[in-house]
């Protein structure tokens, strides 16, 4: 049993990261407003940096809604930037940057075809 958990060790220790320095935080800011409103922001030694603000949103029911802005942006293991971003609210989360998948355009025989059906009189059932 001894040598099971020793070998078992033995096989992790050289997945355990090794020689790494922490990655200082250059810059970091925060806010937090006693309207629920928010702000923050951070960047790191390596190229990471982010920033979100946040505030309550009357949408007419019991409960506001969160209401968030925010972009972050970090250097790819191939040296590209990567920057994303987005906002939330309550009809989703919406990111939006150069690196994601975007659909195909819609031909233009669909697009004639949605837009006569969306202005035609509505067909009684059979």
């Amino acid at each position: 049993m001894k040598t099971i958990i020793f070998l078992g060790f033995l096989a992790v220790a050289p997945a355990a990261p090794q020689g790494n320095e922490p990655i200082p935080i250059v810059k970091q800011v925060s806010e937090i407003n006693p309207d629920g409103s928010y702000s923050y922001s951070y960047e790191t030694g390596n190229g990471i940096n982010a920033e979100e603000k946040g505030s309550l949103k009357n949408i007419g029911g019991e409960e506001p809604a969160l209401q968030v802005e925010g972009q972050f942006q970090y250097p790819s293991d191939d040296g590209t930037n990567i920057q994303l971003s987005y906002t939330a609210d309550e009809n989703g989360f919406h990111p939006q940057g150069a690196h994601l998948p975007t659909p195909p355009p819609i031909p233009e025989d669909i697009q004639k075809a949605l837009a006569y059906l969306a202005t035609a009189s509505p067909q009684p059932e059979n």
